[in-house]
């Protein structure tokens, strides 16, 4: 898995691609709240390239999001692929998260 992650003004655009699991869950994991760490305060999760999320994956979102909100700050999911959006649902996530499925949504709710 990669995770690539760019600016777009002082929101902070990350897009993992691949499987999200408890291979590399623990690394992810210290490259996002190292984000936090270091100041930023809204962050999009661009899930349109991954392709797989266990448990340990949706408990790295949970911790981001729980960061985040210590911080004031915001994260919003956008993309997620049909199989990863229905993990998100029996989980119960998407009732807890903010959830969009494009990127200028996405922004817009950060905004």
């Amino acid at each position: 898995m990669t995770i690539p992650s760019e600016m777009s003004g002082d929101v902070l655009i990350v897009s993992p691609k691949g499987q999200l699991n408890s291979t590399n869950a623990a690394a992810a994991e210290a490259e996002l709240v190292q984000h936090v760490a270091q100041g930023t305060r809204r962050v999009a999760l661009d899930f349109s390239q991954l392709d797989y999320i266990s448990s340990a994956g949706l408990r790295v979102v949970l911790v981001l999001a729980k960061r985040l909100k210590q911080a004031e700050g915001k994260l919003v999911l956008f993309g997620l692929q049909p199989h990863v959006r229905e993990v998100f649902e029996i989980s119960g996530f998407l009732a807890i998260l903010t959830v969009t499925d494009t990127r200028e949504q996405a922004l817009a709710q950060l905004g």
